[in-house]
């Protein structure tokens, strides 16, 4: 490879223009060094080179022990040369090694001139991160483009009715304007859509006179006019509203509709949500795994955060378990009290992508015979729905048809777990402590108030920080990754350590919050976890989910399985640079955590 391809390629000299590029090529000077050949010497001389790794690897030491191997593209030198001190380390070849030097002059001639790559050398590791995963649309969107401000979509001033007007006098305006919704003036601001006087007027037998206030939605949802088309997507699904109006300066300018966002998209969220919420009966949920994951495809594609595709799924998966549910009530009858459904783990967490094992669980209010025989029918039919639609069941049997108890039982279960942190007690804490409430209307305020107690009791967290430490980064000698057969499982290495360790955080920071990085951002906030780290670690767990989330799909793609493990040959050399460094960032907050929490003292 010719040294300007391997500069174009290597961070930041991917920021420089042609130009540049071949100016630092003009005067670079390139080494081969034998193995075990010293460069640079801690306490020595300060460095004059910005050395970049081409082949070969170089082991950073420090009194004798090797503190990190760099590998090819890994850049050194350049702390001792911006300070103009001795280095801290000794930076020595671990075996033949050819490695390009830029000489000072040069290197700070581009750190004054190209704001971009002087930036780069001041970044921590999440900002990286961050800059690693914003990537571009792989394929034509129909939506244009997610960050475009919905103000775009715009097509007409808003139209208004009286609050006393008559439903009659609402229908001919619509009409008249050919809309099919109407403003209500009222304070907060009201609407009034077709689909209301179809259900609210028509299918109730209410007069022509009816008042318009008096079958309005009030308030209305409304979003900001600086809001994006991802923004507005996501309130339509989340409140399952087909109307959305537009605020700027506290007055609406306008209303987007469904159709507006949909413009012929096949795979548009909005349709599969459209779809579940009219389903009659279990037969008319089967393809839904098929229909999701070609939703997720068309997303990612798209260019969409992996985050916010998780949203997306999470919300369109609630959609179908409660229409599941709402088909069980008429199935079984109305229930015999009140009940709310759960998801746990990356349900409950809403980071779930693609389809994966059941984790959910049923709570009632009382337990009567009567009361379990119903909820024994129900919790059965929503599983068996659930499957029916490409859930496969848990392998661990965190279902509702085993978890399904009355609420006094898990107070119980929710406080032994606390008061007795035995390995099984922390592993269904993990499970359970990211739960989810996705229908019914009993208050889970006591076992949430059991949560927010395990985070004053000490003991309890150690064990949680243990717990978060058995999950190991894929880390070998001389922190060199360790693959099994070329592959990496993402989730065993990288995605579940940070749930648990953001877990941990919002254990202690008293965070309702169950997302991953939402727990982080609380324990940033509360002075729990550092800003730097808590960054490290959101940026960190985006981009280990957007690597497995690109490998899931290729696996499909060609009919395969999708699992967590990728192909190390797949990445691109900065991935792989970007992968080990979160690895080892991972680690180093486990071992913080050891600290702080002292696990040492458990025995």
């Amino acid at each position: 490879m010719q040294p300007s391809d391997f500069l174009r390629q290597t961070p930041p000299f991917d920021q420089l223009d042609e130009a540049t590029i071949q100016q630092i090529v003009a005067t670079l000077k390139i080494v081969r060094y034998p193995a075990k050949t010293p460069i640079l010497e801690a306490g020595g001389e300060p460095s004059h080179f910005l050395y970049i790794v081409y082949s070969g690897s170089v082991r950073l030491e420090r009194n004798g022990r090797t503190v990190l191997l760099l590998e090819e593209g890994d850049l050194f030198g350049f702390p001792s040369l911006l300070a103009q001190r001795p280095p801290v380390f000794d930076v020595i070849t671990d075996e033949e090694s050819v490695i390009y030097q830029i000489r000072e002059p040069v290197f700070r001639d581009l750190l004054q001139r190209i704001p971009a790559f002087a930036d780069y050398f001041l970044r921590g590791l999440g900002e990286r991160l961050r800059r690693t995963t914003t990537i571009e649309p792989t394929a034509p969107t129909g939506l244009a483009d997610f960050t475009t401000s919905v103000q775009t979509l715009i097509q007409r001033p808003p139209v208004f009715v009286a609050p006393q007007s008559s439903v009659a006098e609402a229908a001919r305006t619509m009409h008249r304007h050919n809309i099919s919704s109407v403003l209500v003036e009222h304070d907060p601001v009201g609407i009034l859509t077709v689909r209301d006087l179809r259900s609210r007027v028509l299918a109730a037998e209410r007069p022509p006179e009816t008042p318009v206030h008096s079958v309005m939605s009030c308030p209305a949802i409304t979003i900001p006019a600086t809001a994006t088309l991802l923004e507005a997507l996501l309130v339509m699904i989340e409140h399952g509203i087909h109307h959305l109006p537009i605020e700027q300066a506290g007055r609406i300018i306008g209303v987007i509709t469904d159709t507006d966002l949909l413009h012929h998209q096949l795979h548009n969220p909005l349709l599969l949500f459209e779809r579940l919420r009219r389903a009659q009966r279990v037969d008319d949920v089967r393809t839904y795994t098929r229909d999701l994951t070609a939703t997720v495809v068309w997303l990612f594609e798209n260019g969409l955060d992996v985050l916010h595709i998780g949203r997306i799924v999470a919300t369109l998966n609630d959609t179908l378990t409660t229409r599941l549910i709402t088909l069980a009530e008429h199935e079984l009858g109305a229930p015999p009290c009140p009940y709310a459904w759960l998801v746990f783990g990356s349900e409950g967490r809403m980071e779930q992508l693609l389809i994966t094992d059941q984790d959910n669980a049923l709570v009632y209010a009382e337990t009567t015979p009567e009361h379990d025989a119903y909820f024994a029918q129900f919790a059965a039919f929503v599983v068996e729905g659930l499957m029916a639609a490409g859930f496969p069941p848990c392998k661990g049997g965190y279902m509702a048809t085993h978890w399904r108890r009355p609420l006094d039982e898990w107070e119980r279960l929710f406080r032994t777990l606390v008061d007795t942190p035995t390995p099984d007690a922390l592993l269904e804490a993990g499970i359970f402590f990211d739960m989810r409430r996705v229908h019914g209307t009993l208050s889970l305020a006591p076992l949430e108030t059991i949560i927010r107690h395990s985070g004053t009791q000490p003991r309890f967290l150690a064990h949680m920080a243990r717990a978060a430490q058995a999950w190991q980064p894929p880390l070998g000698f001389l922190r060199r990754i360790r693959d099994e057969q070329g592959k990496v499982d993402l989730k065993r290495g990288g995605i579940a350590p940070i749930v648990a360790l953001a877990r941990l955080y919002a254990l202690e920071a008293q965070s309702p919050a169950r997302a991953t990085v939402e727990r982080l951002h609380d324990a940033i906030a509360r002075g729990i976890l550092s800003e730097e780290g808590g960054e490290t670690l959101q940026e960190a767990f985006r981009f280990l989910m957007r690597l497995r989330l690109r490998a899931q799909l290729d696996a499909v793609r060609a009919h395969q399985q999708p699992g967590n493990a990728i192909t190390l040959a797949s990445l691109s050399s900065l991935e792989r640079r970007m992968l080990k460094e979160t690895f080892l960032a991972i680690r180093d907050m486990q071992e913080a955590i050891g600290l702080r929490y002292q696990t040492d003292l458990l025995g």
